[in-house]
């Protein structure tokens, strides 16, 4: 298996989420002629090309010798896209190794549907990114068919590290739910509680400018705290908060309202709503 700098990649969708990862495989300085992007949207197309990667609208003449096909398209066109490849694959020893972001989509599906007309299956690998992927700040979820090799992993590895900062693989495939609950829609609660706080402390008469500005940082700044500090979570939250002063004040109102069945409840929805998808 050829490594990263070395591989072929292909793309099949080239929406924001792919083109985050392209642009985050170029910066660490993969040759941009070894990435092809299939993407029938032409404004997607040319933003693409700009780059400096291949593009086409052609899905086989991407992915056909491809080492790395990574599946980027909405989940209602995956089986189409996956019996497309696996036709084009008929000829080759080697298969690819598929790496899927199509939320949902199950890697029995995955492979079923991508096998060449001879019975093979390409080595499957699911992925759950967030979208701080767009900024280099992602936190993907990885689950991988039983075939996929530690040197493959690796390699997947490689290519989530443009735009992930974190990349847990999961040993159950039913986990990727609870990392779509957890990460994958967690940065809407974030921006829901940020866009609660400026809207309170506007209430009391800040000014929203200055109000966005702090509760931005804030979020900002603990965010990092939460990534550098050797302290759990727990203990930095104690660190703030001092006995019978503001933080407690607004931390025991926080329980009064149920603050902890409320983040339960919310990531157990999130949870339920991507295991049903997976079974549409």
């Amino acid at each position: 298996m050829p490594s990263l700098q070395d591989s072929k990649l292909a793309f099949i969708g080239g929406g924001n989420m792919a083109s985050a990862i392209i642009g985050g495989l170029v910066n660490k300085g993969v040759n941009k002629q070894n990435i092809t992007v299939s993407e029938p949207w032409d404004v997607n197309r040319e933003k693409l090309a700009a780059v400096g990667v291949k593009t086409t609208t052609d899905n086989t003449e991407a992915g056909a010798n491809a080492d790395i096909v990574i599946i980027a398209v909405k989940p209602q066109v995956t089986k189409g896209v996956c019996e497309e490849l696996g036709a084009s694959w008929s000829k080759r020893t080697t298969l690819p190794v598929v790496v899927s972001i199509a939320a949902g989509i199950t890697l029995s599906s995955l492979e079923e549907w991508s096998r060449t007309p001879d019975g093979r299956s390409a080595h499957v690998v699911r992925v759950m990114p967030n979208t701080p992927a767009l900024v280099g700040e992602g936190a993907s979820g990885a689950y991988a068919s039983a075939d996929v090799t530690s040197e493959e992993k690796e390699l997947v590895n490689a290519l989530l590290s443009s735009v992930s900062k974190a990349t847990e693989w999961v040993n159950k495939e039913e986990l990727l739910d609870v990392v779509t609950g957890l990460s994958g829609s967690g940065p809407a609660y974030f921006f829901a509680m940020v866009e609660h706080l400026i809207s309170s402390a506007t209430a009391l008469g800040l000014p929203q400018e200055q109000a966005t500005r702090l509760a931005t940082q804030t979020c900002l700044g603990a965010g990092k705290m939460l990534v550098e500090s050797s302290d759990e979570p727990g203990q930095l939250r104690k660190n703030v908060t001092s006995p019978n002063g503001t933080t407690y004040a607004a931390l025991q109102s926080f329980e009064a309202q149920g603050f902890k069945e409320i983040v339960d409840k919310a990531v157990q929805a999130a949870t339920s709503r991507s295991a049903e998808l997976g079974k549409n």
